[in-house]
């Protein structure tokens, strides 16, 4: 196999696991475990350290505290910077975080919602584009104001 990325790597895995086994779908859990007896897939050297380091964004993207009304504020957030070709990820506390972090980190988050709202675009006009005709299509709407809105109301449920 010429992957030229890892995850072009993994997505040949992917495809060589449905060949060999005849399945039409699986869990990520039966692929590792296909993939890791069959010898197909080693660890990479820096597992451990990759691995502790996601844990700690999760951790940190999952910290919440509550604002004066109750409603949930994240409390830790993330702002990536270059430096030349060199690029690291910084972690600051809503709290006591400089003016400069959070406005790269607000940006960055936005972006990636941008993002996301592109792609689901795209997925969404492929799926519709390829309905038989006169089959109802699946609408999508990215005005967010209401729901944005609705978020700001205290939460009396809890």
């Amino acid at each position: 196999m010429s992957a030229t990325t890892y995850t072009e790597f993994m997505q040949g895995l992917y495809q060589e696991y449905f060949v060999e086994t005849g399945a039409d779908r699986a869990t990520t859990k039966e692929l590792a475990i296909w993939a890791v007896q069959s010898g197909r897939w080693d660890p990479p050297s820096d597992l451990v350290l990759r691995k502790c380091r996601e844990d700690f964004s999760r951790a940190l993207r999952e910290e919440y505290i509550k604002d004066e009304h109750g409603r949930p504020v994240r409390a830790k957030h993330a702002a990536r910077e270059r430096s030349g070709d060199d690029q690291k990820t910084f972690w600051a506390d809503i709290r006591t975080a400089e003016p400069r972090h959070m406005q790269i980190a607000f940006a960055q988050r936005r972006e990636q919602i941008v993002g996301d709202c592109r792609q689901l675009n795209r997925d969404v006009s492929f799926y519709n584009s390829h309905r038989p005709p006169g089959e109802e299509k699946v609408q999508t709407f990215f005005d967010f104001r209401d729901d944005v809105e609705e978020g700001d109301f205290p939460d009396t449920m809890s």
